[in-house]
C-alpha cells in the first residue's frame, strides 16, 4: 500500500492498555501515512487505568511501529496528558527522533501553533476531584465491557448495537456546556498568547473551528481520539483536515468519552482565572 505523504499528523486519546482503544484501526491508520513531524497529544498509553494482565499484541504493535517510525525520519513529539501524566516528570527528555514534553509551539508556514493536550482546563484533574475521576476511569472499562456484552447479545438477535456511552453522554446537558467551556478557554488563551493556532486534544471531540474574541481571532482545532471517533488531524500545505478511519470492524466501538470527562465537573468561574493558568503554561517558555 502506498504511504500518503503528510507534512504533520496529530492523534491523541488512544488510551492504549484500555478496552475501548482501536488499537488495530489505529495501526493501519498508521501505515497508511508518512508524515514528516508527528505530535502524540496527550493519553497516548493510559497509565491511569493501566493492568499488567491487559495490554493485547495490536496495543503493543502500535508502540513498536512508532518507534520504527521515527528511525525511519519522522519527527515525533510526545505531549504528556492526564492518563499518561506520570511521565510529566521526563519533560525535555529527548531521544533520537522523539521527544518527551508537555506542550510544542511550532511555527507553521509563518504561524505560530501551539499544541497541548488540554487537560489543565478541567477542573475533574486536579485536586480531590482528580481522585473521583481517576475511580471514574475504572468505571469506564468496566461500562466498555458490559457495552460488548450487551451487543453481542443484540448481534445474536440480529439486531444493532448500541453505544450506551454515548446515550449517557447525549443525556447529559452538562457535556455541551463542559465542552463549549473548554475550547472557549483554550481559544482565549491562545488569542492571549498571540498564537493564530491552538491543537488540543482531551475532550474526544474533533473539531476545525475559528474562533472571534474581542482581541482577535484564533483557530481551534481538537484531534478527537481513538476510542469512538477514531480521528487524526493533518496539515498540508496551510490546511488543516481531519482525518476518519472508517474501517471500524471491532467489538470494542461502543465506547466513548472517558469518565474522566463524563463528570462534567467544570467550574464556569475558571475564566476569571486564566492569567494564573497562563502562568502555569508559559513559564518554562517554549522549548
Amino acid at each position: 500500500m502506498e504511504k500518503r505523504k503528510i507534512h504533520l499528523a496529530v492523534i491523541s486519546d488512544t488510551h492504549l492498555g484500555t478496552y475501548g482503544c482501536h488499537a488495530q484501526q489505529l495501526l493501519e491508520y498508521l501505515k497508511s501515512i508518512d508524515p514528516e513531524i508527528l505530535v502524540l497529544n496527550g493519553d497516548i498509553i493510559d497509565i491511569w487505568n493501566f493492568n499488567k494482565k491487559y495490554f493485547p499484541k495490536a496495543h503493543m504493535h502500535v508502540i513498536r511501529f512508532l518507534l520504527k517510525m521515527a528511525e525511519k525520519g519522522t519527527k515525533i513529539y510526545y505531549l504528556t496528558g492526564n492518563h499518561d501524566e506520570a511521565l510529566r516528570k521526563y519533560s525535555g527528555t529527548s531521544m533520537g527522533n522523539i521527544l518527551l514534553d508537555d506542550k510544542l509551539i511550532l511555527t507553521l508556514d509563518g504561524k505560530k501553533v501551539w499544541f497541548f493536550h488540554g487537560d489543565i482546563f478541567d477542573s475533574t484533574t486536579q485536586g480531590w476531584a482528580r481522585i473521583l475521576a481517576k475511580l471514574g476511569g475504572k468505571g469506564y472499562d468496566l461500562l466498555i465491557l458490559f457495552n460488548r456484552f450487551i451487543n453481542n447479545l443484540l448481534q445474536s438477535m440480529g439486531k444493532e448495537k448500541v453505544s450506551i456511552s454515548q446515550r449517557v453522554k447525549s443525556g447529559v446537558k452538562k457535556a455541551v456546556t463542559f465542552i463549549n467551556n473548554f475550547e472557549m478557554i483554550a481559544g482565549q488563551v491562545a488569542v492571549d498568547q498571540g498564537f493564530s493556532t491552538v491543537v488540543c486534544g482531551h475532550i474526544h471531540q474533533p473539531q476545525i473551528r475559528t474562533m472571534h474574541f474581542p482581541e482577535g481571532h484564533v483557530l481551534y482545532v481538537n484531534s478527537g481520539d481513538w476510542i469512538e471517533n477514531n480521528t487524526a488531524l493533518e496539515y498540508n500545505q496551510g490546511l488543516w483536515t481531519i482525518y476518519t478511519h472508517d474501517a471500524v470492524t471491532s467489538q470494542n466501538q461502543d465506547a466513548d468519552i472517558d469518565m474522566l470527562e463524563a463528570s462534567f465537573i467544570f467550574q464556569s468561574t475558571i475564566l476569571e482565572r486564566l492569567p494564573a493558568y497562563e502562568n502555569t503554561l508559559f513559564r518554562s517558555g517554549n522549548r
